[in-house]
């Protein structure tokens, strides 16, 4: 005889009971939160601060702006520090104050994002890309001089993950060459070399305060340099070409007319957002303090598996860990790294990949003539990195979600 099929919600909930109870689920198990790729740690303080500046009334460039510079400039070494509204406009600025335009060549790295690229672009240069060293992932420096031509005007290193890049050869070149060196250190504030901060070291440094990196405003980003010509040419273009501090024409000590001297930008930072970047400033070596527990954590529980783990100890350098990326080879571990990530996302976990290299967007490709195989080390990465959750705000609990995450994948692949 056959089976009578259901027909009353009663039946219905008894049979996805049953199916519950085959399969070890439970009615009543909470369902854990999602574990966001990147999540900022944002205190009290901050908070607190922000609504300050909302009551005062001074939302843009203004007092709390240059109280972040100030911190700034006295962490890294700097002379001067001049926020800007992203690490994008930061690069861009940087180019244009050092004379780099139209018909230019400036070198950089493939293995990064297409905001380094694009900055070149943006004021008439030449992107010219130099491959990676594949343990580093950061620009091979011994490949740098054989790229250099009469048009070269700059050297842009990228710090990958928060790991500086080897700056005594690229320093050499420049200097040989005489070469402007930007250091693109959107991943790496806080970082170190040779004893001397990130931001101390090539001619413009900049930072990047996104909600992802390390500290952070929201959006946001930081020139740091020694030269006061650069420095007067980027306050100046940040905020429309107006004269000098012409944030402070609406202030309290009277109204000041301004003049414009260059068609510039609207880069400036706000004050909303310098009031996030004080506080944060303040716990940078705590939040660093936790990345490197959770770093270790990862390595000491994943070592086993068959990934590639980073390597942060050099003792030339300190690695401020903004990156855990393993490298996933699908013929070594026998699942395919955009699997591994759609895996991670179903167990509600967020990863990222840095990078898909630069040189095989279709923009790029079609407007450079990149081609496939032009920067192998690169392309080895950017086809199996993935970058885990890292920051101030994971909990050791969170930590060990995601390395039971990690192994049960691979023991079920």
């Amino acid at each position: 005889m056959a089976k009578k099929p259901l027909t009353s919600k009663k039946q219905v909930k008894e049979e996805v009971k049953d199916k519950k109870k085959i399969s070890g689920m439970s009615d009543t198990a909470p369902k854990q939160p999602y574990i966001v790729f990147g999540a900022p740690h944002i205190g009290e303080e901050e908070i607190e601060e922000m609504v300050k500046t909302l009551r005062s009334g001074w939302l843009g460039t203004g007092p709390k702006v240059a109280q972040f510079e100030a911190m700034m400039a006295e962490m890294t070494g700097a002379t001067y520090a001049l926020a800007v509204n992203s690490c994008t406009a930061a690069l861009h600025l940087s180019m244009i104050a050092a004379g780099i335009g139209e018909g230019d060549e400036v070198i950089t790295t493939p293995l990064t994002f297409s905001a380094t690229v694009n900055s070149i672009i943006h004021t008439g240069a030449t992107p010219v890309l130099v491959d990676v060293n594949r343990a580093t992932m950061n620009i091979d420096e011994t490949l740098i001089e054989k790229a250099i031509t009469k048009k070269t005007k700059a050297i842009i290193p990228v710090h990958f993950a928060g790991r500086p890049a080897e700056m005594d050869t690229i320093m050499k070149l420049a200097k040989k060459y005489n070469l402007v060196v930007i250091e693109d250190a959107a991943h790496a504030i806080g970082a170190e070399y040779k004893g001397k901060k990130i931001g101390s070291i090539g001619d413009l440094t900049c930072i990047s305060f996104y909600v992802t990196k390390n500290i952070t405003t929201g959006e946001g980003g930081m020139v740091l340099t020694n030269n006061k010509e650069y420095a007067d040419k980027i306050k100046m273009m940040a905020l429309h070409g107006m004269s000098k501090d012409a944030w402070k024409r609406f202030s309290d000590d009277g109204y000041k007319h301004y003049e414009v001297i260059y068609p510039g930008f609207k880069y400036n930072m706000m004050d909303i957002q310098a009031s996030l970047g004080i506080h944060q400033l303040k716990r940078i070596d705590q939040y660093d303090a936790i990345r490197k527990q959770i770093w270790d954590f990862y390595d000491e529980h994943l070592k086993s598996l068959p990934i590639d783990l980073p390597s942060y100890k050099d003792k030339d350098i300190k690695h401020v860990m903004h990156l855990y990326t393993i490298l996933v080879d699908e013929e070594r571990s026998g699942i395919s790294r955009d699997r591994f990530m759609q895996e991670m996302h179903k167990r509600g976990i967020g990863t990222g990949a840095h990078y898909n290299p630069v040189h095989l967007h279709k923009y790029y490709r079609d407007a450079h003539g990149y081609k496939e195989s032009h920067y192998p080390n690169a392309e080895y990465i950017g086809a199996r990195t993935v970058s885990l959750p890292l920051s101030a705000k994971l909990v050791m609990d969170e930590a060990q979600r995601i390395v039971d995450a990690v192994k049960d994948i691979f023991k079920k692949k």
